[in-house]
């Protein structure tokens, strides 16, 4: 069992220190949102509250992951990280792979992308890609990411995308592994398929269970049920050493944690408080695993 830090909604200031006491205290991951912009309406409910509504707004601070992780990877030494996760639908990939590839250079091969489709309709019309057909262009995305990402030259025609024959270098000298998100049925199947792991949002445990049974199923159909394969999640109702232990034994393999929220803080809280509930965190959770 390992576990990743979650510094989502953080002020940005505090990112490096968070990731130097995070390293320090045997955390094995930062988990990094994406959002691109807070538009003051949306078409579309947001699909991991209840009631579809935002738990943020305008004034929450966010970062591009992808600058985060370069920043935060400069001042350690052995920490990963990974989105948690980036909203591939209304990006270009071959832009994306020179970025992903960069980071991955730059931080000695210490990162990792999650990827989702994402939700606002706002995101894709205003970055300039269609909402309609999302599902297959995200397919179609992820196999020039990895085209491009494994290195050498390589071209693609596709339906979405196409482009003549392109090297960027210097490609990664480790693979990227790829953590897909969502809950839905495609995105799973998307995960046994493509995915070197699945990342979760927040879950009940038993939903959790179930979710991983599917995966576990649909990996075995693909002929993949041997292969490595990470769970990320994020349970609210498994907390402790036993708690954790339970998720591992459902298959969970990097619980996705806030530790100040067990401190009754917000994640605006001060920069210290912050490291004192890591600390305590450490002692009282990780010291156990």
């Amino acid at each position: 069992m390992r576990f990743t830090l979650s510094v989502a909604l953080s002020p940005l200031d505090q990112l490096t220190e968070l990731a130097m006491v995070a390293e320090e205290y045997g955390f094995a991951s930062i988990a990094l949102p994406d959002s691109l912009f807070y538009s003051e309406t949306v078409s579309a409910d947001y699909p991991y509250t209840p009631d579809g509504s935002r738990f943020w707004d305008e004034e929450t601070p966010w970062v591009d992951p992808l600058v985060a992780a370069a920043a935060m990877g400069a001042v350690t030494n052995e920490i990963r990280f990974y989105t948690s996760v980036l909203k591939l639908g209304s990006r270009n990939p071959v832009l994306l792979a020179r970025q992903v590839g960069s980071v991955a250079n730059l931080t000695g091969n210490r990162f990792g992308l999650g990827l989702g489709v994402g939700w606002s309709p706002e995101e894709f019309a205003w970055c300039g890609a269609p909402y309609e057909h999302r599902g297959k262009r995200v397919d179609e995305a992820i196999e020039v990411l990895r085209k491009i990402l494994d290195g050498g030259m390589v071209s693609h025609h596709g339906r979405f995308f196409d482009f003549g024959n392109l090297r960027m270098s210097p490609a990664p000298s480790q693979r990227v592994p790829f953590y897909i998100g969502g809950h839905t049925e495609v995105a799973l199947r998307r995960a046994a398929r493509v995915g070197d792991g699945w990342s979760s949002a927040m879950m009940k445990f038993d939903d959790l269970r179930s979710t991983i049974d599917r995966l576990h199923a649909l990996r075995a159909e693909e002929g993949r049920g041997a292969e490595p394969f990470e769970i990320q999640a994020v349970c609210v109702d498994r907390f402790g050493a036993d708690g954790y232990r339970q998720q591992a034994d459902i298959g969970v393999t990097d619980v996705i944690t806030v530790p100040w929220v067990f401190e009754g803080l917000g994640f605006d809280a001060p920069l210290g408080a912050k490291k004192d509930a890591i600390k305590k965190f450490a002692d009282e959770t990780i010291s156990h695993f």
